[in-house]
């Protein structure tokens, strides 16, 4: 043991001194990655991580990808001579690939197709009916030395807005909503409907009504107030005036049934809970669901889903598929169908209280809606990311067997962060990134590798990290935060486009320029959506940055293989790469 004096003199010995040598080399860059338009300063420390970054760069591999949504296009696709204009304008300008949404949301379809109906008007645009426009979108295509893609909504069987899809014909298989209203239970626990919105006057609507504050309006004389502690003990029950609140409590209030249960259940000292009931809607039952979403969970569901895939690539030459944002769930709160609970209790090995066991919806005494996670909350939650993963592989393999040429991928929103909830994992099976959910057991949900191309939806109105910092703008609600991301997400598994929204830049043609020089630095390339979004004032500007042609990296597959094997070289031998920058992006970009 070392002496008091010994250990004082240890204390004051100097420590080694570090020198790291400044100045060190500025981390933001200009940078061209088209190089015949106006740079960006660019975060170049992380937009070049990744083997598919360097490969791309050297190989002087970019995508430039336009999206023709199915619906909003109609009148422009919807003959030959337009077709034959159409991709004839695409190539002059500098794009190299085309995707084509063939299955937008409604389920209906853009092609002579056996098994799903075939669109013919949508807001006042046509389409013949004997007219298909998809042979000829890929003669054009080809015509032009451009890759042809088509898109497919997956899950998505209908438009709840116009009532319209085939899923309206199958009830049973659309996917099931977990809904919560909330309930006051008392002490012998009979219950009583509450009102969900605070603050509201009690009318003859059989609701009890909750108050954080005094009533300003008079209240019926007939209209009976209890006040209760947040705990939820009574302290003061009274008819025609609302008594005073107590420090943290609120006031109950109500007409009629609510009154009498009130006057009976609410007496000084009992004890009133504010609780939850679930009752549970199929999508077209649910107002705010605009998309007529499926269950993924369900095997028909599946089994058509592949037979319209394997109809496409067996019928027509296309260059390969993408499946839309609708590859996923509902929401959080889906899929709680008797199909769902069924095959979770399988997956489990056991029978659960439906649904406390995986969550309940609560709510506070200010009726702030919250989750309690139940016993088998993460169980779900891989569950979910693991039925998709494994219809994704179900997927490549009708793709790669029937077209073994036709590339295999799919397009989502750029902040992965909240994909849990949607129970779609896009990112790769070795992904090490500090997200709360990326357990070991849900980062083999996976399936980045699975894929040829991932596309993200990073549509921000400000392109980068150096933007942002001088607007004052968070630095994740960039397009190049947003694509660098998705790159590091995807971990060289496969390639990677930022996708930018078009209108976000109407009448900017120079921001628009500089969006396309975001997506590009930060991933080997971007996807532009959407032709609709008053594309023909824009036409010079993609002239200007795509002068330099360049050849799409989904073109070749054998450069793809080469990433994959280097990442895996790199892994034996214990080669890390620099940590995972999470910028949170924006909820809901990109869906």
């Amino acid at each position: 043991m070392l002496s008091i004096l010994a250990g004082l003199a240890l204390l004051q010995t100097p420590a080694r001194q570090l020198n790291l040598a400044p100045p060190i080399a500025p981390r933001f860059e200009l940078e061209k990655p088209l190089t015949t338009i106006s740079g960006v300063m660019a975060d170049e420390e992380d937009d070049g991580t990744g083997i598919a970054q360097q490969m791309a760069r050297a190989h002087h591999l970019q995508g430039r990808l336009m999206w023709i949504d199915g619906t909003a296009n109609l009148e422009r696709v919807n003959a030959e001579d337009k077709i034959k204009t159409l991709m004839a304008k695409l190539a002059e300008v500098g794009f190299n690939t085309v995707v084509f949404d063939i299955k937008p949301i409604s389920g209906q379809v853009l092609y002579n197709s056996s098994i799903a109906p075939k669109i013919t008007e949508w807001r006042g645009q046509t389409l013949p009916k004997n007219f298909d426009p998809l042979p000829l979108m890929v003669r054009e295509a080809h015509a032009n030395k451009l890759q042809l893609l088509v898109s497919m909504n997956a899950f998505s069987e209908g438009h709840s807005m116009f009532k319209v899809g085939p899923g309206y014909k199958t009830p049973d298989q659309q996917s099931v909503l977990y809904i919560a209203s909330p309930v006051i239970i008392a002490q012998d626990n009979t219950t009583f409907d509450l009102a969900p919105t605070v603050n509201t006057q009690p009318q003859a609507d059989k609701n009890i009504h909750l108050f954080s504050q005094i009533p300003r309006k008079r209240a019926n004389p007939n209209t009976y107030f209890v006040a209760a502690m947040a705990n939820g003990y009574v302290i003061q029950g009274q008819a025609g005036k609302p008594p005073t609140i107590p420090k943290g409590g609120y006031l109950l209030a109500a007409n009629g049934p609510g009154a009498d249960f009130l006057k009976q259940h609410a007496k000084f000292g009992d004890v009133l809970k504010i609780d939850s009931k679930p009752s549970f809607l199929r999508t077209s039952q649910h107002p705010d669901q605009y998309p007529l979403m499926m269950n993924p969970n369900d095997p028909l569901v599946q089994d058509r889903n592949l037979s319209i895939i394997h109809e496409v690539v067996q019928n027509y030459n296309v260059d390969g598929v993408l499946y839309d944002d609708r590859l996923r769930f509902a929401g959080l709160d889906a899929d709680f169908s008797e199909v769902s609970q069924r095959r979770f209790q399988g997956y489990i090995k056991k029978k659960i209280n439906w649904p406390d066991d995986v969550f309940k919806i609560t709510y506070s005494n200010t009726l702030t809606r919250g989750l309690k996670p139940g016993p088998y909350y993460e169980d779900w939650m891989i569950w979910r990311a693991l039925e998709i993963r494994n219809y994704v592989a179900r997927v490549r393999n009708v793709v790669k067997s029937t077209r073994p040429r036709a590339l295999f991928g799919i397009y989502g929103g750029s902040w992965y962060g909240e994909y849990p909830n949607f129970g779609t994992n896009y990112g790769a099976q070795n992904l090490q990134a500090g997200f709360w959910f990326l357990t070991r057991q849900y980062n083999k949900t996976g399936f980045a590798g699975l894929l040829d191309l991932l596309i993200t939806g990073c549509y921000y109105q400000t392109p980068t990290i150096y933007d942002a910092m001088s607007k004052g703008v968070a630095p994740g609600s960039t397009i190049e935060a947003a694509g660098q991301l998705s790159n590091r997400v995807a971990d060289d598994q496969c390639w990677t486009y930022a996708g930018i929204a078009l209108d976000a830049f109407a009448g900017n043609p120079q921001g628009l320029q500089d969006a396309l020089q975001a997506a590009c630095v930060s991933t080997q390339g971007v996807m532009v959506f959407d032709l609709s979004h008053n594309i023909e004032p824009m036409w010079p500007a993609f002239a200007q940055a795509f002068q330099t042609k360049a050849t799409a990296p989904t073109s070749k597959p054998k450069e793809l293989a080469n990433v994959r094997r280097l990442r895996n070289n790199y892994r034996k031998m214990h080669v890390q790469e620099p940590p995972v920058i999470i910028q949170s992006g924006s909820s809901g970009t990109g869906f």
